[in-house]
């Protein structure tokens, strides 16, 4: 029977054991030589080529100070201010033109990563704390805004413009802007993002070329960043956990407590997309939350909750119209919250991504969108502590929606087991049934035989 003999190659090969024989590919190993340790250069190397564009941002902010500086002396006039600043110029009107197409393909990929199926009632209470957690963050960024006042200058004149020279721009622009959907958006948006440390370096020189004082405008932007950390602070250690509290009556800083590793990677990366990874490991791992809930809910998380960006847009929008000296009535400050909410949604989870809807918010109260350059010029900061809100936002949603989940199977097995319960009470009981005993009875009298007639017929 040669035929059916298997041979123990075979055997091998179809246990996937065929590789096992060989220790080098076994164990992932190319070679028996043992890699040498990074030498400290290699370690700085390495860590400079992975934070290349923030090095770049910062080195670009600090040399656009020097530059200003030293150009104030020479006395431009504004025609001269204006040419001298055109690479920053030309940055904001490349950030300008992507904001439709990156608003878009952002709108609609969050869309297309939603199965109506499985979305259902659980998904439709994960969106509602996504809205009013987003909701929450911008009234409280216009609430700090308001009570710092990090664009108050105390009746000085900061800016050398005139309102002539801060128009808002026209309607067609976005249009034009709309038309540029057909482009491989996110590899645009990339580009630009390396160019922006150039047109950082211009947009900083240029401002303060054509500050009267740059003292109050530095102090300025130190109250901003200032409003802005302090505002997601109170959102993420006090508003996102008293809610998880309130709801699920479980400590929230134990459950934040194990997102320290992703909510560090949040802040050395800014971006919520690269972060999403590790934060499905550290809800997974650390908090009990459930794999096919935590991979459900922290994409959709991912796209459309960014609580840190909502208050930090509104935070700019206020700062920017205090710059300018432009008051803000009830009407304004209820379209910045819901313009900033709207708009975070559709903000892309990269760095920058928030800077890019503003002028959106700006455009909708009639703000200058110039003023985007002081807002990009610290980005850089701001940004890091907007994607920890993020992801925390977004790691407390999958905490609350396993909270409902376990709930609601606790209630189904409890009815589950009360059906069982009567079912085994009612097994044990006779079966009884009006036919059931009529056919008893007749059994017995066919056992018994006949009975006396009670009655006899009189004949």
């Amino acid at each position: 029977m040669a035929e059916e003999k298997i041979s123990i190659d075979d055997v091998k090969t179809s246990n996937g054991e065929a590789h096992q024989d060989s220790p080098t590919i076994a164990n992932g190993l190319g070679d028996h030589r043992r890699s040498e340790p990074e030498s400290r250069g290699q370690k700085l190397k390495r860590f400079a080529m992975a934070n290349l564009l923030v090095i770049l941002t910062v080195s670009a902010v600090i040399g656009g100070v020097f530059i200003g500086l030293g150009v104030r002396s020479v006395g431009l006039s504004r025609t001269q201010i204006l040419y001298f600043g055109f690479p920053g110029e030309l940055l904001i009107r490349l950030l300008k033109m992507i904001i439709i197409p990156l608003v878009v393909c952002s709108l609609v990929s969050g869309a297309a990563s939603l199965d109506p199926k499985a979305l259902g009632k659980l998904g439709g209470w994960a969106m509602l704390f996504f809205l009013v957690t987003t909701l929450i963050a911008s009234a409280i960024g216009v609430i700090m805004a308001f009570i710092i006042q990090p664009g108050s200058s105390d009746g000085q004149k900061i800016s050398n413009l005139n309102q002539d020279d801060m128009k808002v721009p026209e309607a067609k622009e976005v249009i034009d802007s709309f038309l540029d959907l057909i482009s491989a958006t996110m590899v645009l948006v990339s580009w630009i993002m390396w160019y922006a440390p150039l047109g950082i370096m211009f947009l900083v020189a240029a401002k303060i070329v054509e500050m009267e004082d740059v003292g109050l405008l530095f102090a300025s932007l130190g109250k901003y960043i200032a409003c802005c950390v302090i505002g997601h602070a109170i959102h993420g250690l006090l508003v996102l956990p008293l809610i998880y509290f309130v709801i699920t009556r479980k400590n929230p800083y134990t459950f934040l407590l194990g997102l320290v590793t992703a909510l560090a990677t949040a802040f050395g990366t800014s971006s919520s997309s690269a972060t999403l990874p590790l934060m499905m490991k550290c809800v997974e791992e650390n908090n009990g939350v459930s794999k096919h809930i935590s991979r459900f809910i922290l994409p959709i998380g991912a796209t459309v909750n960014m609580d840190g960006a909502a208050c930090f847009q509104c935070v700019a929008a206020v700062f920017i119209a205090q710059l300018n000296g432009i008051p803000l009535n009830f009407v304004q400050v209820i379209t910045i919250l819901v313009t900033a909410t709207a708009s975070s949604v559709g903000a892309a989870g990269i760095p920058a991504g928030g800077v890019l809807t503003l002028a959106i918010i700006l455009e909708s109260i009639g703000l200058p969108t110039n003023d985007l350059s002081l807002i990009l010029a610290v980005d850089w900061l701001v940004d890091r502590t907007c994607t920890v809100i993020n992801v925390e936002g977004d790691a407390y949603g999958a905490g609350l929606l396993q909270y409902f989940v376990d709930r609601t199977s606790s209630k189904e097995g409890a009815e589950l087991n009360k059906v069982r319960v009567e079912e085994e009470d009612s097994a044990s009981r006779p079966e009884s049934s009006p036919l059931i005993e009529k056919q008893g009875n007749l059994e017995l009298e066919e056992v018994a035989g006949p009975k006396p007639c009670e009655k006899e017929s009189v004949m």
